[in-house]
């Protein structure tokens, strides 16, 4: 006998008396790995998978969707908005070949809700102890070639080794995802670059022959060999970027892989042999966008990510310059870059560490590190006035005062306001307008 502390699943055990009912997949393989609840229930009904989940809907007062009327699988969504059932019908209505269709031993547990027993036919527990991903039939890859992406997801998540035939077939059969939706293609992405291994796994994917086929940039940055300020290939320092970012938010780190795109297309090799990358920020920061677009990325995630990537060695810029500079530069930096500006940082550290060439010495190394420390010390003194900036003055104000017509005028002015703020030039509305009256210049 097993029960979950899980008030949410304990809240269905009364409808579920009328089913055949068990919990399956990941809400199980979360739970034996790190003892995990997750807000993700999926369900599996023998029989009448569609009336369970309407009683279910109703006497939570949750919102009933239908995902695949023909497979018949169906989505609870509680009033949280956060947790959800996702109830489907066992393959063929029979418990047993449901299991042995599904991806891996380690999502073949099921939980008999009314029992409340474990039924584990294809010993996924062991499997979970040895840590090894296996597979009870290889063709159930075939049957959707998502699953050979969600090797790695798994892979990024837990760690756990493979079966070698699997991996074997993996490796032999994985160009066969590019005929799945770049939407599903995506997810997993996403979930890879949330894993605690997600550099590990990029190495793996590259050895295994398989990262460029999900990553097409590889092709290129691949032939990018090590220099004097590389100790690496340019494969190899990307995931190694990866590895040194220190937040476990994944599209800082998708940001990290990518930061290097636009290299290809701007390298020279100098006579003295210098390997030379001029303009590959701005060059990256293009080229990105299409990369995500075309794995049906966001708006928002592509313009955050091609945002990393195009200043991502705008921090090593500001090294080195006159003590009575820095601090405009630091203003002028955090007020263009704003609330993504620890992040910026924290790219920039992390490929500071990556590339440790014959001609990068342990000074530098630490200077830029100190360097880095300082921008994001200032930015944390003037964050308020970074994030929540008081508005002084508006454009309407402005083009009153200068006498000026709607323009991009407006809008420099409206930048010198609020890199004079966060400099703490002015703390009033009187102040700003004697700032801008004193220090923009108007052709009108």
């Amino acid at each position: 006998m097993i029960n979950f502390n899980d008030e949410i699943l304990n809240s269905i055990k009364e409808t579920a008396k009328n089913y055949e009912a068990y919990v399956v997949g990941g809400y199980l393989r979360n739970y034996f790995i790190n003892n995990e609840i997750s807000c993700d229930r999926d369900i599996v009904i023998k029989e009448k998978a569609e009336n369970f989940a309407h009683e279910i809907a109703d006497m939570l007062e949750a919102t009933f969707i239908e995902l695949d009327n023909e497979n018949k699988i169906f989505r609870v969504v509680l009033k949280d908005k956060k947790n959800y059932f996702d109830v489907a019908e066992a393959v063929e209505n029979d418990i047993l070949k449901d299991a042995s269709r599904r991806d891996f031993t380690i999502n073949s547990i099921f939980y008999d809700i009314n029992k409340e027993e474990i039924f584990d036919p294809l010993d996924g527990i062991s499997d979970i102890k040895n840590k090894i991903l296996k597979t009870s039939n290889l063709n159930n890859f075939l049957d959707d070639p998502l699953r050979f992406l969600r090797l790695y997801r798994f892979y990024s998540k837990t760690g756990f080794k493979t079966e070698e035939k699997l991996l074997e077939f993996t490796k032999e059969n994985f160009p066969k995802i590019l005929s799945v939706a770049p939407e599903r293609i995506n997810y997993e992405i996403m979930q890879i670059f949330e894993g605690k291994y997600t550099s590990q796994t990029l190495e793996k994917m590259y050895d295994d022959g398989v990262l460029e086929i999900i990553f097409p940039f590889i092709k290129e940055i691949k032939k990018i060999p090590p220099n004097s300020h590389h100790h690496l290939d340019l494969v190899h320092h990307s995931i190694e970027t990866v590895r040194n970012i220190r937040i476990n938010k994944p599209l800082l780190k998708l940001s990290a892989f990518y930061h290097d795109i636009g290299k290809p297309a701007t390298w020279t090799i100098e006579p003295n042999g210098r390997h030379r990358f001029i303009g590959h920020d701005i060059k990256g920061g293009e080229l990105v966008k299409y990369e995500l677009e075309k794995l049906k990325f966001s708006n928002k995630q592509i313009s955050y990510v091609s945002k990393m990537v195009r200043f991502h060695i705008y921090p090593a810029s500001l090294i080195n310059l006159e003590e009575d500079k820095t601090k405009k530069a630091y203003a002028r930096f955090v007020r263009k870059l704003g609330s993504d500006t620890p992040d910026i940082i924290e790219l920039s550290r992390a490929d500071r560490l990556s590339a440790r060439g014959e001609a990068v010495s342990e000074d530098m190394v630490k200077m830029a590190l100190s360097h880095l420390d300082n921008l994001l010390n200032y930015y944390m003194e003037v964050k308020d006035a970074v994030e929540e900036p008081k508005t002084f003055l508006d454009g309407r104000e402005i083009m009153e005062i200068m006498n000026i017509k709607p323009s991009k005028t407006v809008g420099l002015i409206l930048e010198k306001l609020k890199e004079a703020q966060i400099l703490k030039e002015i703390n009033s509305k009187e102040e700003a307008i004697d700032f801008i009256k004193r220090n923009c210049k108007t052709d009108t």
